[in-house]
């Protein structure tokens, strides 16, 4: 065999093998799920987020480094495989501003935002979120009571915490954006120290209970008295309408009176001698007598309804016998 048929034959292979280069290395693909950095001669060009089949140039000049797009965890203080759950206590003791010691892990949810910064910004970006995640959750529970860490304060603890840790990690530019944190577990460090703790919450909630309780019979007695109040007022006020209304019909009834009196004097005065009678002596049969004591008369002022009112009676016998 000729030199010149073994160096075409080697021409060949290697524009193969280039052929095959190109051929391979030119095109990639992108799920919706993912985000690609094209680099050429390895510098960071152009971010990729649409999904689909992409073109580049070939390998050596440009290569595509593909980066998910999901949230991930991170899973601090302790470790969960295989349905097994790994704790380390060692990284999850903190000391609260009132000087008590609390074992606290937590899981933070994290995405890749930034892959530029995500791959030549840090040499282990993740290595950087867990040390800003243990730097965050120290610090503000370092600035909380016992109190507030294991009870009602763990939604503002979780807020700060996750505004502190989203601050490092746009500072520190590793292409990380902390979207939630979750705390997990926050206990005492030993049995005895959890029960007591436990007491005094109990304690607590039963203090609280009672004075719910005694505020509501507050209210309750309260809203009692002030409904009676109102009761008494409303009747006051109607009582006073009545009495002013009454007042105003007396009045006009009294110068209805005055103005017959004026007419005439004599009458009216007999008739209110009459009805006054009437009035203070209900049911009385009366007789009307003259001054020297002789009967002439009667008049019944209020007739019995069982016999028929007798006629007037006539003179005496002395005034017939005079006819």
């Amino acid at each position: 065999m000729s030199i010149r048929r073994i160096m075409a034959g080697i021409g060949i292979v290697f524009g193969s093998v280039i052929l095959l280069i190109i051929l391979f290395t030119s095109w990639y693909t992108v799920d919706e799920s993912e985000q690609a950095l094209v680099l050429t001669f390895g510098e960071a060009n152009e971010t990729i987020t649409e999904s689909g089949l992409k073109f580049k140039l070939p390998w050596p000049i440009q290569q595509v480094e593909v980066l998910s797009k999901e949230t991930f965890s991170l899973q601090f203080g302790y470790e969960q495989e295989g349905g097994e759950i790994q704790s380390f206590p060692e990284e999850t003791v903190m000391i609260t501003g009132d000087e008590n010691i609390v074992l606290t892990d937590l899981v933070v949810q994290w995405k890749i935002t930034e892959p530029r910064d995500y791959l030549f910004n840090a040499e282990d970006p993740r290595e950087v979120l867990y040390d800003a995640t243990s730097a965050s959750i120290r610090s503000i529970i370092g600035s909380s009571t016992i109190d507030d860490a294991l009870t009602s304060g763990k939604a503002e603890i979780e807020a700060e915490v996750r505004e502190l840790l989203a601050s490092l990690m746009e500072k520190y530019e590793v292409g990380i954006s902390v979207q939630a944190v979750q705390l997990q577990d926050v206990e005492l460090p030993n049995q005895e120290v959890r029960q007591a703790f436990t007491a005094v919450t109990d304690a607590r909630e039963t203090m609280i209970t009672k004075e719910n309780e005694a505020e509501k019979y507050r209210n309750q007695k309260v809203n009692e008295a002030q409904g009676e109040k109102d009761a008494i007022e409303s009747r006051a006020q109607g009582e006073r309408a009545a009495r002013i209304e009454q007042a105003r019909g007396d009045v006009a009834i009294f110068n209805e009176i005055f103005a017959e009196y004026q007419n005439n004097q004599e009458i009216t005065r007999q008739r209110l001698i009459l009805e006054t009678l009437e009035e203070v002596l209900p049911g009385t049969k009366l007789y009307i007598m003259n001054d020297n004591g002789d009967t002439l008369k009667y008049l019944p002022l209020q007739p019995d309804s069982q016999q028929p009112v007798p006629p007037p009676a006539e003179e005496s016998e002395g005034s017939s016998n005079g006819q």
